[in-house]
């Protein structure tokens, strides 16, 4: 079994407000730290049947930049559930959700 790591370093203020994130993950075809100012990161817990998330943004993601990170984590949620699920219907009607969502916030010009 090959094995990789995820590294995710949040550096945060004296009010614990990320300030800083940077990630690094092996055999991403990505090199070197990154920076970033957004992520959402969420788990399935088997045993307590529920869903684990972190969510996170440094003082510097503009309301803009928030709007286009929720339509494209959405829009990319339709596919990965798709794909799980192999359900077009309601992956479809994500999408559709998704598309709305960006017409309203000016994310997708209408």
């Amino acid at each position: 079994m090959k094995n990789s790591e995820i590294r995710i370093k949040v550096s945060v203020d004296d009010q614990n407000i990320p300030e800083k994130i940077e990630w690094q993950a092996e055999g991403s075809g990505v090199e070197g730290v990154k920076p970033a100012k957004s992520l959402m990161i969420t788990l399935w817990d088997s045993p307590d049947n529920g869903t684990l998330r972190i969510d996170l943004w440094t003082k510097e993601m503009m309301v803009e930049e928030m709007q286009r990170f929720f339509y494209e984590t959405m829009s990319s949620m339709a596919d990965t559930y798709e794909r799980a699920t192999n359900d077009k219907t309601e992956s479809v009607a994500i999408r559709e959700f998704a598309t709305a969502f960006g017409k309203r916030t000016k994310v997708l010009k209408s």
